[in-house]
């Protein structure tokens, strides 16, 4: 199993929008293969971080979904561009599940 959350730096201002977007995910997420689990995640604190935390059967998975059209589809704009985000900067952290239950 793999873990991968990115924590999205994101001003108040933009949070909501965030939410609305990572909304719209949560069906095609449910449909990825070796998606396990898809959460967006908020502190509730002013300045507080948006976490998108997803679950995989396998690294295998996670990697085959950011090289899918999937992921490059939802991440641009319907003229092919790149999509800006209203996060200011993110930070990725991955990790192998060691014990679960």
């Amino acid at each position: 199993m793999y873990v991968v959350m990115n924590e999205l730096h994101v001003p108040d201002d933009a949070k909501e929008t965030m939410q609305e977007r990572f909304a719209k995910s949560v069906e095609h997420m449910k449909n990825t293969p070796g998606c396990i689990d898809f959460m967006f995640l908020e502190q509730n604190e002013e300045n507080g971080s948006q976490v998108v935390f997803t679950k995989w059967e396998s690294k295998q998975h996670y990697e085959d979904w950011v090289n899918s059209d999937a992921f490059k589809k939802a991440h641009q704009h319907s003229n092919g561009s790149e999509k800006k985000s209203a996060a200011t900067g993110s930070t990725l952290k991955a990790f192998d599940v060691i014990h679960h239950f």
